[in-house]
């Protein structure tokens, strides 16, 4: 089967460890189909592309692409809300309308929050997957590994600036020896390190593994959130996530059970502190419910879904 996977950014593909989270998810699909398909991945329109009778073209977030090539089927892998004013002004609009599209989404609240006013040929929802680099890794439970570490690292500042002020104010003072390891966004402030705040920016997946290896935590708070990846790479080190349970986190979060849900920002440091306070046998408890959850985002689940719809008719 001929197969084009269209990606909006290819980076290095040679060193994948320092892909972004879609690039890495968009990378090892196509390591996958290309066990048993013919496949190209690409994020440009060349001769060869056009000349070629594709029998599938999977595109990730990308409608555009319908309109230029031969292809018998036509995937929308889509990963992030598709408004219609953002359809209209990327041009995006008249290929979703004009084309058979069938959608995949990677979560059901993206899902639902995509408008129906998409006429797409087909809706499925088929979850993203954990990267390789997470699957092999070796999890140690021996919580003497472990410090009160706290990690941050989804790429994304909305509800940051309110957990610093709420971790300088509530947290720090009573727990001295906790620390917050901020990853993946661009902030810098010499005066949080008084209150054991580290910004690092952004790391290799290696590097972030060692960290949540460390940690007992990971905040996630969710604002828009369409699948969060991170989360599940988190859980599968054992973290459990502390979040807002709001948008597709909704989805992956079970309270007490491989993370904490607050009602209000203001109040995450009741989460955060009973996880410092959490004797070795819970700890234990908790981190092989994380990571027994996060089993069911190995790449080898999700991609028996994407096999089945490649080879439906």
């Amino acid at each position: 089967m001929k197969i084009l996977l269209f990606v909006n950014t290819i980076q290095n593909l040679k060193n994948p460890d320092n892909l972004g989270g879609i690039e890495i998810l968009n990378y090892d699909l196509f390591k996958h189909l290309k066990k048993k398909n013919e496949i190209i991945i690409s994020n440009k329109i060349s001769k060869k592309i056009l000349n070629i009778d594709w029998d599938i073209v999977i595109s990730s977030n990308e409608t555009r692409i319908f309109n230029q090539v031969k292809t018998r089927r036509k995937i929308l892998w889509l990963h992030n809300k598709l408004q219609l004013e953002k359809a209209f002004r990327k041009k995006q609009l008249f290929s979703i309308l004009f084309n058979n599209i069938e959608v995949v989404f990677v979560s059901k609240y993206l899902d639902k929050n995509t408008s129906i006013f998409y006429n797409f040929y087909k809706r499925k929802v088929i979850p993203n997957f954990l990267p390789k680099i997470f699957e092999k890794t070796v999890i140690s439970t021996n919580i003497k590994q472990k410090k009160n570490l706290f990690v941050w690292s989804v790429q994304r500042k909305f509800g940051l600036k309110d957990l610093l002020c709420v971790w300088k104010k509530k947290i720090y003072p009573l727990n001295l020896c906790c620390e917050l390891h901020i990853f993946g966004v661009n902030f810098k402030d010499k005066n949080l390190t008084k209150y054991n705040i580290f910004c690092h920016g952004k790391i290799s997946r290696k590097k972030l593994i060692n960290f949540y290896k460390k940690s007992i935590g990971m905040i996630c708070l969710g604002y828009d959130e369409t699948f969060c990846l991170n989360a599940i790479e988190a859980m599968k080190i054992g973290l459990p996530v502390i979040s807002l349970g709001e948008t597709a986190l909704k989805e992956i979060i079970y309270d007490k059970k491989n993370g904490y849900i607050i009602d209000n920002i203001c109040n995450i440091d009741k989460p955060i502190t009973n996880l410092i306070k959490l004797n070795n046998t819970s700890k234990v408890k908790l981190t092989k419910s994380c990571i027994k959850f996060a089993s069911n985002y190995n790449s080898n689940i999700v991609f028996k879904k994407w096999d089945k719809l490649i080879y439906s008719s």
